[in-house]
């Protein structure tokens, strides 16, 4: 099974990049779902493969199924015991789920894939858009050990680095953190540069200093200059920033720990989202922190 047949749920920026890159490699497309069809079409346009209406036409045609949808709602939908789902005919099919969701979710959908004869992975994506095409994510990956083995020569041609993390939802429990945290730094440039700004301090000096000191963080590096210029086309959305923000405060209440800083920056991020602005980039938290900008007028009168 070294070359697959391959269906993805879910054709945005992330699945309709890692379905370019799986065919570039050699795997055929079989199958894309999308409930906005025409982001499918697109995709098969340059994958080919069936746009398919239906969720239980993907997992027919496909060796494996690579989901990559918004939220826990979502998976739950998909994976539906009842009605149209990828559950009908699973046996024997492999379900990789790429999306930042509840852990237990990922636990629950494994349990249903399960008793179908299925096989379900989470593989958690700590990279973006350009590196799902070129088949550099950085991938965690939960669930059986002997179904990530099966499966490890295809998640390697998707990514530059590959960490069996553990059990069902371990992954994800991770990739929460790993958010959370990205989270914070990217609230705490924010405002370091605000106040920059504030002081009639030069941007880009200030950047380069912080990039020599203890102000250092790879969000400087990925979304520094992007604060600075107001350029805030969308990699990684204040949408998903709060909600995954929200996936680690649950987690942490879940084990009784409170965390101020993460409770901040989650409040920042829903900021953004009563705003409008949650379709930006998550590096568009600077709207609330820089005086000039019109968010932070806003704020002041709410």
């Amino acid at each position: 099974m070294n070359q697959r047949s391959i269906g993805i749920v879910g054709c945005g920026r992330m699945g309709a990049n890692i379905a370019r890159r799986l065919k570039d490699v050699g795997h055929t497309i079989a199958a894309l779902y999308d409930v906005r069809v025409q982001a499918a079409q697109d995709t098969a346009n340059e994958t080919g493969g069936e746009v398919c209406t239906e969720l239980s036409r993907v997992s027919q045609l496909s060796d494996v199924i690579l989901t990559v949808v918004t939220d826990d709602e979502a998976m739950y939908r998909i994976f539906a015991t009842e009605g149209d789902s990828l559950l009908s005919g699973a046996k024997g099919k492999f379900f990789v789920n790429c999306a930042t969701i509840t852990p237990k979710v990922h636990v629950d959908v494994q349990k249903l894939c399960e008793e179908r004869g299925a096989h379900s992975l989470e593989a958690c994506m700590a990279s973006s858009i350009p590196q799902a095409r070129e088949g550099t994510l950085y991938l965690m990956v939960g669930g059986r050990r002997e179904v990530f083995e099966r499966l490890k020569p295809m998640l390697e041609q998707m990514s530059a680095s590959l960490k069996y993390i553990g059990e069902a939802g371990r992954a994800a429990q991770v990739k929460a953190l790993v958010n959370m945290v990205m989270n914070i730094n990217t609230a705490g440039l924010a405002e370091g540069l605000g106040l920059g700004d504030a002081l009639g301090l030069d941007l880009t000096m200030l950047r380069e200093v912080f990039s020599q000191t203890g102000a250092n963080s790879r969000v400087l590096e990925t979304d520094g200059v992007d604060m600075q210029n107001r350029d805030h086309d969308c990699y990684f959305s204040a949408d998903h920033a709060a909600k995954d923000s929200g996936i680690a405060l649950s987690m942490a209440n879940d084990v009784d720990l409170s965390l101020p800083l993460a409770r901040a920056t989650y409040e920042q991020f829903e900021r953004m989202k009563a705003l409008n602005l949650g379709g930006l980039d998550k590096s568009g938290i600077s709207e609330l922190t820089f005086k000039s900008r019109h968010a932070a007028d806003q704020l002041a009168r709410t």
